[in-house]
């Protein structure tokens, strides 16, 4: 197995991938092996449709989990407002 030094990483990055690693209950470093893998390993939007492309990408993500999707539920749609 192949050992990966990456510097420069922003802090901020950093951080989100420790809370990321945190919500999934393992290791910065086993969170960032899990995103390179998806990456490598995931077909392109190009190379299959778009929608196809997001189903995969959010297999296995609930949407119950804080922050994945922020739509607030009870919203009522409503018509566009035109005027300038």
């Amino acid at each position: 197995m192949a050992t990966l030094t990456i510097r420069g990483v922003d802090d901020q990055v950093r951080d989100r991938l420790r809370e990321r690693a945190a919500a999934h209950g393992r290791s910065m470093e086993a969170e960032v092996r899990a995103i390179l893998t998806l990456a490598a390993t995931s077909t392109s939007p190009v190379e299959r449709g778009l929608g196809s492309w997001l189903a995969e990408q959010l297999d296995g993500v609930a949407d119950d989990e804080p922050g994945i999707f922020d739509v607030r539920r009870g919203d009522v749609p409503r018509a566009a407002r035109l005027e300038a």
